[in-house]
């Protein structure tokens, strides 16, 4: 029986918790939490699991961990949980500088652990799918994606950092190839110091992508349209629908449009089973050296919006 833990019970951070209990015990055993808030002891309580508030004391007792704290903690604890010998899953976004990121991934090489970064939509039925369909669609034309909603900003990143991962995540699924430029515009309206809007714009050479991404929306919209020389398709990863256009042979004619049927899951429970089996599977060891470039791509957005310019990545 696999034992895991959860480091930092915030408001995502009991749905690793849920989830956990209710893998049990096909999948692993909930040994115990661990949050530097010890009023979250009744959430331990509540699930019958052990707490901590060092979470160093946590991992000796488990063999995998979540970790669900601030964005600015990652680096600290990915470390000493890799160095305590501990298969991790940490939240998104992983960390800030690329280099925090390869010395993350090479620890987690040389101590032959799982360094995993948790990035739901590749497990929703959507992004799989759409994976799947693209080459239809032929040579692509032009990406737009949207990643927007009315959450108060986060205090430890903007949206660059926090929001855009999960577009840029997708893209880097499902293309063929990576974006060499970047631009990007942002807006502080809250911080003089982290955006809370922006738009990237990711080139692909013959295409671009554009990322609209915001927290001071007054709608909740995860989607993307994907546009090619043969055809359409529009992603709606919230409502995890899927709809395809075919063009007509006569641009006056309507497209016509076909609704991809899905079976809807709960990406996180299908992420964790993802992590937990993580150990036997070589490719998923692989998917943690990603998020070097993916790091990468936003720390280059910030540059590009801070000089006002479009970068190479």
């Amino acid at each position: 029986m696999k034992k895991v833990g959860v480091i930092g019970v915030g408001r995502w951070g009991i749905n690793h918790v849920r989830t956990y209990k209710e893998l049990y015990p096909e999948h692993a055993e909930l040994v115990g939490i661990s949050d530097v808030d010890s009023g979250k002891k009744n959430i331990a309580d509540q699930h019958n699991v052990k707490f901590f508030n060092d979470y160093k004391e946590l991992t000796k007792n488990v063999d995998f961990v979540s970790i669900v704290v601030p964005t600015d903690m990652h680096y600290k604890v990915v470390k000493d949980c890799l160095l305590d010998g501990t298969n991790v899953l940490v939240e998104k976004p992983f960390v800030s500088d690329p280099r925090e990121a390869e010395e993350l991934i090479q620890l987690a090489k040389d101590k032959n652990l799982v360094l995993y970064v948790g990035y739901l939509f590749r497990f929703n039925p959507v992004t799989i799918e759409l994976k799947k369909i693209l080459p239809e669609l032929g040579e692509l034309r032009a990406i737009s994606g949207r990643y927007i909603q009315p959450n108060q900003p986060r205090h430890d990143s903007g949206v660059v950092l926090n929001l855009s991962v999960h577009l840029i995540d997708i893209l880097n699924f499902i293309l063929p190839k990576k974006p060499s430029t970047v631009l990007c515009k942002k807006t502080n309206v809250f911080s003089t110091s982290l955006e809370d809007a922006a738009t990237i714009t990711l080139g692909y050479g013959n295409f671009h992508a554009t990322l609209e991404l915001s927290c001071l929306h007054p709608e909740k919209k995860r989607d993307m349209f994907i546009l090619g020389t043969n055809g359409a398709v529009y992603a709606d990863f919230k409502e995890q629908t899927l709809i395809k256009y075919k063009k007509p042979d006569n641009l006056e004619d309507e497209w016509s449009a076909e609704t991809v049927k899905l079976d809807k899951k709960e990406p996180l429970k299908e992420e964790i089973i993802n992590f937990l089996t993580s150990t036997e599977n070589e490719e998923i060891r692989k998917l943690g050296e990603e998020e070097i470039y993916t790091t990468r791509i936003c720390q280059r957005a910030l540059e590009s919006a801070n000089l006002g310019r479009e970068l190479e990545i």
